[in-house]
């Protein structure tokens, strides 16, 4: 059939525009996938984060009983003592969340009356305006929402918890041989970071709850239950959280009195100030300690990226980065 011609020259004009056109096309692609997915993504990324969190604990018991016996262990009690606290904080929970809508049309007259500091707040941040707009169907819908989403971060957390050294193996063999030694080296640094943030964060969260419910029982502040669950909330995410919810208590307790108003607001203030330089390296510890700017921009930029859930992840990704940047590249810098 004659010789066979010379081999197709890869370096023509025309296939370099293939490849290149043919890589466009793919990251495009890629690009829409990952936005058409993004919240499943999102829904990922919490459970493997908790996962993460949860690893030291379950890596313990291992070494006791076999990987799944231990990863069951960990979440049954995990659920159990979230559920056990649910169960117990639902009655009070619901009588107070019913006093607080008997009490609404005092609450109404207050933020309409000028001459009280909650009615002078009214009329500069338009608390009304912002109670009216909220619809209980979408509040209901979107609880719903919450719920399932829920549901699935555990499934999937349960899931990377079983299996995260073969997870953790599988992503450091990316990694070329000659380098992987470092490169577990620094992931386990990182693991670490984002572990204890997580656990030490959460730690600090029940503080904060337990502290705002003394503070506020002790000084008659309606609601107190309701208040400190949501503050407790609140504080899992980094600066934001805490300044909105003392922000709002301090507004529920002017209704009391102004003295307690602002007395209240002191100790949101004071305990911002405990939070920051006793109980979180008390607990955390070193292991995810970045400097005050960074936290502040990693947050801002997390929840304009992510809402809620990217500032909360904002701090350990945060002292990833800088950890990898210190190691990697600061590294090479000083080595050039």
């Amino acid at each position: 059939m004659g010789a066979p011609g010379k081999p197709l020259d890869r370096r023509t004009p025309f296939f370099t525009g293939m490849l290149a056109a043919g890589g466009v096309v793919v990251t495009v692609a890629l690009v829409e996938v990952i936005l058409a997915a993004s919240d499943a993504l999102l829904l990922i990324g919490i459970a493997f984060f908790l996962a993460v969190g949860l690893e030291p604990l379950t890596a313990r018991l291992a070494r006791r009983m076999p990987r799944a016996l231990a990863t069951a262990v960990v979440v049954v009690t995990g659920l159990a003592v979230l559920g056990g606290a649910v169960a117990a904080a639902a009655v009070p929970l619901a009588d107070q969340a019913a006093q607080l809508q008997n009490g609404a049309p005092r609450y109404l007259t207050l933020l309409r009356d000028h001459s009280t500091l909650l009615g002078q707040a009214n009329e500069t941040f338009g608390l009304e305006a912002a109670v009216r707009s909220i619809r209980l169907s979408e509040v209901a819908k979107s609880a719903a929402g919450l719920l399932v989403d829920a549901v699935i971060v555990v499934v999937l957390a349960t899931y990377f918890v079983a299996d995260f050294p073969r997870i953790r193996t599988a992503l450091y063999r990316l990694a070329p041989r000659s380098r992987r030694p470092r490169v577990i080296l620094i992931g386990d640094a990182v693991f670490r970071k984002v572990g204890a943030y997580l656990v030490g964060n959460l730690v600090v969260s029940l503080i904060a709850g337990a502290a705002t419910f003394g503070w506020l029982s002790v000084f008659g502040v309606p609601y107190p239950l309701v208040l400190a669950v949501l503050v407790a909330v609140l504080d899992l995410v980094p600066v934001a959280g805490s300044v909105a919810a003392g922000a709002g208590t301090s507004l529920v307790a002017l209704t009391v009195s102004a003295p307690v108003g602002l007395a209240t607001l002191g100790f949101f203030v004071g305990y911002r100030v405990l939070e920051d330089y006793v109980l979180l390296p008390k607990i955390v510890g070193r292991a995810v300690r970045i400097p005050a700017l960074v936290t502040v921009v990693a947050v801002l930029l997390g929840f304009e990226l992510l809402g809620v859930v990217g500032a909360f992840v904002a701090v350990p990704v945060a002292a990833a980065v800088l950890l990898v940047v210190r190691e990697v590249a600061v590294h090479r810098l000083d080595r050039a």
